[in-house]
Parts: C-alpha cells; sequence; structure tokens
C-alpha cells in the first residue's frame, strides 16, 4: 500500500509539472504565473465543492435509516472498524449495478450505491463493495483523483487552444509553431496517461483496504465479477467520461485507456489476499 501512496505523490507532481512547464512555454514568467494560479483555483474548487457537483450531476438521493436499514447498518459497522465518521449515503435511480464515494475527506464523505447494485449483490458482497468505497474515503482518494482528473482536463483543453494556433499560423516562426504541436498533441497525451495511472494505484489500494475492512477479499472479489459482468448488459443512462474515475467498476468499456484496472487482475490479487 504504500508503494501506491508513493507512485502517487510521484505522479500526481508530475501531472502538476507538466501543467506548469506548458504554462511557461505559452506565455514565459507570466503563463507560469497563469498555470499556478490555475492550479491554485482547480484544488481549491474541487476541495470545496467536487462532491456537490457530482452528486447533482447523477441526481442522488439521500439514503433514510428507515427506508435502507441495512444499508445503513452496514455502512455505520464499516465506520466504527475503521475509526472514521460515518458518511451520508446516498442512492441512485440505476438498473446499472455500481457505486462511488466522494468528498474531500472522512469528516465530509458520501456514498452513493444505484439500485441496480442494492438489487443484484448479496449482502456480504455489498458490504465488500461498501468497505472498498469507506477505503477510498479513507485514504482520501476521492480528492486526488478528482483533482488529478481535473488538472488532466484543463492541460487537455491549453492542448485544444495550441492545436487551433498550431494550425492557423499563430506562432512567431517554425520553432513556436512545432513547440505549440507538441503541447497539443504529446501534452494532453502524457497527462492522461498519468491520470490514468494515479486511477488505477488507488483502486488497488482500496481493493485491499476494503479487504481488510471485512477480513477477506473473497466478497469484494464476487461483487466486482458481478459489477462487471452486469455493467456490460445494462448501461449507465448519463454517465460522464469525466466521472468514470470515480465507480467501483468503470460505466464505459474498459481497455488500454480505462481508469480502472482490469477487473480480472483485481479479482485474482483480492483472492489471493491473506489477513
Amino acid at each position: 500500500m504504500l508503494k501506491n501512496q508513493i507512485k502517487t505523490v510521484i505522479f500526481l507532481g508530475a501531472l502538476t509539472g507538466i501543467l506548469l512547464a506548458v504554462g511557461w512555454f505559452w506565455q514565459g514568467r507570466m503563463g507560469l504565473t497563469i498555470a499556478i494560479a490555475v492550479a491554485i483555483l482547480i484544488n481549491f474548487g474541487t476541495y470545496w465543492y467536487s462532491d456537490k457537483i457530482v452528486l447533482k450531476m447523477y441526481k442522488a438521493q439521500p439514503a433514510s435509516k428507515t427506508e435502507y436499514p441495512k444499508l445503513y447498518k452496514m455502512v455505520r459497522d464499516l465506520a466504527k472498524k475503521a475509526k472514521m465518521p460515518m458518511p451520508k449515503l446516498y442512492i441512485l435511480a440505476q438498473a446499472a449495478p455500481n457505486a462511488f464515494a466522494t468528498g474531500r475527506d472522512p469528516k465530509h464523505a458520501a456514498v452513493a450505491v444505484t439500485n441496480g447494485a442494492l438489487e443484484l449483490l448479496t449482502d456480504a458482497e455489498l458490504k465488500g463493495v461498501l468497505a472498498h468505497e469507506m477505503s477510498h474515503i479513507l485514504h482520501r482518494d476521492t480528492l486526488i483523483m478528482t483533482v488529478a482528473a481535473t488538472v488532466a482536463g484543463v492541460i487537455s483543453y491549453i492542448a485544444i487552444i495550441a492545436r487551433f494556433s498550431a494550425i492557423f499560423g499563430m506562432g512567431d516562426g517554425d520553432n513556436n509553431i512545432l513547440g505549440l504541436l507538441v503541447i497539443a498533441i504529446l501534452t494532453p497525451i502524457l497527462a492522461m496517461i498519468i491520470q490514468l495511472a494515479i486511477s488505477r494505484s488507488r483502486e488497488y489500494m482500496a481493493d485491499e483496504g476494503g479487504a481488510r475492512l471485512v477480513g477477506s477479499g473473497k466478497s469484494l472479489a464476487s461483487a466486482l465479477e458481478k459489477l462487471d459482468g452486469y455493467s456490460r448488459r445494462i448501461p449507465f443512462r448519463g454517465a460522464s467520461k469525466a466521472t468514470s474515475h470515480m465507480f467501483i467498476t468503470n460505466p464505459f468499456r474498459g481497455g488500454l485507456l480505462s481508469t480502472h484496472p482490469p477487473v480480472k487482475e483485481r479479482v485474482k490479487r483480492l483472492r489471493g489476499l491473506r489477513f
């Protein structure tokens, strides 16, 4: 787990470095200053508002103790075992089985589960999924991955501007146009690769952390197999690729550019855990 923590620090540093380097190339010291200001604004906005935005985006509804007593008890027991505040609970009116966590820290966190997941999973499997999400909260993954996705998005936006600048000859000389093309083509690819590396690393950590909370990796492994299988048949209505990193399984098709590690590899690791 420590190895993944170190990787995350390195990857986040690299992502921020790309943003600052692009700013420096764009307008020298002024561009660097703007890039620093953008980085600060991104972190400020993400820290305070990311959870509210995503919950509203997916029309999440609060899950009351009277309506969902079993779900409430599971989360309360896991929070007690993890020695963390109980997160707020939300339900997504979606047939597609999935779940995610959001919030800037354990004191301001929420866990959302779809109706599909509640209907599909056994109690043990659901508990494994909830433990995974609460592990994300404990390790501040909900904030880290959102910051990474937002910074990568800004870099991609700058790349689009650079692309148009190069196409319409807005650079001063061939060297500058070449530089604009480098920004337009290479930087978004690098940013995306780093973001995916951060997301995948945190997923492995949450899998292990969730398994430790429930005392075994088998229930979470079984849940992942079910979630992955059903998600291929039942589309997640209104899902956004910008938030796909938040879910326990990718709402979209996987592949080399997936925000999540392969489910088979996650299941293999979980089944191999011994506590």
